[in-house]
């Protein structure tokens, strides 16, 4: 972990260093990923089958990839109340929040009397990716498929490995509730080239979205033109912005809440009080003794986790807005101003009782963010990423008159003939009518 204070001589070196260090440490598997998916294209379900038999020690067939409506039923039987009103809850808010970003279409009439407008139609295909290797995640689940659901998607595929066979019930009963219509027990680039080439079994879709690790990432990156994705996802990072006037232990966990997702994670805390900054180390390592996932946040609290201390909050969002981070909280007694200063960043907790977890499971808006300083020009998944829109124009004789001798110059300007003897040709016979 490193320990940085803006007033030292070198902290924009070191700052820089920190920014560009987990980059460095990222595997490439592109030549891998590129075999799976030629394979999975040119022999479809055997080689999807082989794949996933191979890498999640299973024994699937074809007619055993796809997990059956009764599989799913007692799946859902198996999972305890309480969990179940849980994942309500989270549907609930999400749906909403989600039904409230859905735009409406465009219409009016301009001055030269053209009819112009926007329409915004779903997509007819997504397939859902949902990790399924270190952990299961029924929230990105509801987080990928909702939004679909809300837009409109008619067909929502899913792909959830199924590492020695075991199908995980929530994650099963969180498909359930967000309208999937079809469920695969398949992960990894194969996954990823089933749905966007398309085998006996498994129809092609027109976007891939949801997480996954290296090889999915990149898997997403290849068939990229052949579907649309959502985005090349990276690991998981946090930057927290707190005063004095913090719960250490809290501060610590709402770090380690990121950290123990994977060791590329990344959790920075960023204060103007010295005091805090040692009290949350120490916090840090004290829950790293008692956490369950305590290696995998410990090799990336150790690898990439940093305290930063800052002469005030102004600087301390001028750091956020470099490092546009997936997570940003604002634990601090008056967050307006550093709200609205920052830029860049994915999502925003403001106040001291909205942890980032909150963000995960019941907030409303969604959790799949833009990774490793795209949020400086990417946005997180909404019903954008499953609607697209169509302009359309209208014009009547009149209105050609008006502004079709424009479009004849500026082809002619351009030596496209074509174009502009197709409005010319029209004019011509507008005049002839008169």
């Amino acid at each position: 972990m490193k320990r940085l204070t803006s007033t030292q001589a070198d902290f924009r070196a070191e700052f820089k260093r920190l920014l560009a260090e987990r980059d460095s440490d990222t595997a490439r598997v592109d030549g891998p990923v590129t075999e799976i998916l030629a394979a999975v294209r040119k022999r479809g379900d055997a080689a999807l089958c082989e794949f996933t038999n191979r890498f999640d020690r299973t024994s699937i067939t074809p007619a055993t990839l796809r997990i059956t409506p009764a599989e799913v039923a007692a799946a859902c039987a198996d999972v305890p109340p309480a969990l179940l009103e849980a994942l309500e809850v989270a549907a609930t808010r999400i749906e909403s929040f989600h039904k409230a970003q859905m735009p409406s279409d465009m219409k009016y009439v301009d001055a030269a009397g053209v009819t112009l407008g926007m329409r915004w139609t779903a997509l007819d295909s997504v397939g859902l990716y949902v990790p399924g290797g270190k952990a299961a995640y029924p929230s990105s689940v509801l987080m990928n498929a909702i939004p679909a659901h809300v837009a409109g998607v008619a067909r929502i595929a899913m792909c959830v490995p199924t590492p020695d066979g075991v199908l995980n019930p929530l994650v099963l009963a969180a498909a359930r509730r967000a309208g999937v219509t079809e469920i695969y027990r398949v992960g990894g680039a194969q996954a990823v080239g089933a749905m966007a080439y398309g085998t006996a079994t498994i129809a092609p879709v027109d976007r891939v979205v949801g997480p996954g690790n290296a090889y999915v990432a990149e898997a997403k990156r290849q068939v990229f033109g052949t579907v649309g994705i959502d985005s090349i996802a990276g690991p998981s990072e946090v930057v927290v912005i707190a005063d004095g006037n913090n719960d250490p232990r809290a501060i610590a966990l709402d770090l380690l809440a990121q950290a123990e997702h994977d060791p590329m994670a990344q959790s920075i805390l960023i204060t103007p009080d010295s005091g805090m900054a040692q009290k949350v180390e120490q916090a840090v390592a004290a829950e790293l003794e008692t956490l369950p996932r305590a290696a995998i946040a410990r090799a990336s609290w150790d690898a990439h986790g940093a305290i930063i201390t800052v002469r005030d909050l102004d600087e301390a969002a001028d750091l956020v807005n470099e490092i546009a981070p997936e997570h940003l909280e604002l634990m601090i007694d008056s967050p307006q101003p550093v709200f609205d200063r920052v830029r860049h960043a994915g999502a925003i907790f403001v106040g001291r009782y909205c942890p980032e977890a909150i963000g995960d499971y019941v907030g409303g808006p969604n959790h799949v963010l833009p990774t490793s300083r795209t949020a400086r020009f990417s946005s997180g998944l909404s019903v954008f990423d499953f609607i697209k829109r169509t302009t359309f124009i209208e014009a009547q004789a009149e209105s050609l008159r008006e502004i079709g001798p424009a479009a004849v110059s500026l082809a002619e300007a351009e030596g496209l003939d074509a174009h502009a003897l197709s409005v010319a040709v029209r004019l011509a016979k507008l005049e002839g009518a008169q």
